[in-house]
């Protein structure tokens, strides 16, 4: 009786252990689209309003392959993000209405700097770093299939 306690003692403790720093909220289900960057297409969660905007890649360890996520604000303007709780080395690209790049940049995990879009901005489309170098992706290149404006 004595030793059965003790393994469901270690059980549990084995279980507390793995579950120790991950989140405990999960990451919420999203639309998603695929979009052809300069060519390539590109499997995107859609993050649409304010709430899954601020969330957006946190907490992720991993991508599936020529996976991303595509932020869309209601305007264009200056846009910048950080990789706050962030642990996934990602690339940035900022687009304008139109659909160009005009804006690339690499961010470090977990790093709160500022990464400016430094020109406006409509829409935003984080990568595992290293995928638009990969695809050949540079500013000045096209992104088709963008969802409409957010209304918020």
């Amino acid at each position: 009786m004595l030793a059965g306690r003790r393994l469901v003692c270690l059980g549990l403790l084995g279980l507390m252990a793995c579950a120790a720093g991950r989140s405990t909220v999960p990451a919420p289900v999203l639309d998603t689209t695929v979009l052809e960057v300069a060519g390539v297409s590109l499997t995107t969660e859609v993050a649409d309003t304010p709430a899954l905007r601020e969330r957006g890649l946190m907490e992720r360890s991993a991508l599936q392959p020529d996976h991303g996520m595509v932020f869309v604000y209601p305007d264009e303007r200056q846009r910048s993000f950080w990789m706050k709780n962030t642990p996934l080395p990602l690339s940035i690209a900022y687009i304008d209405s139109q659909g160009r790049i005009v804006h690339m940049a690499d961010m470090t995990p977990f790093d709160t700097s500022p990464v400016p879009s430094r020109r406006p901005a409509m829409y935003a489309i984080e990568v595992e770093q290293g995928w638009f170098d990969r695809k050949a992706v540079r500013v000045g290149d096209k992104v088709d299939g963008l969802p409409p404006p957010s209304s918020r």
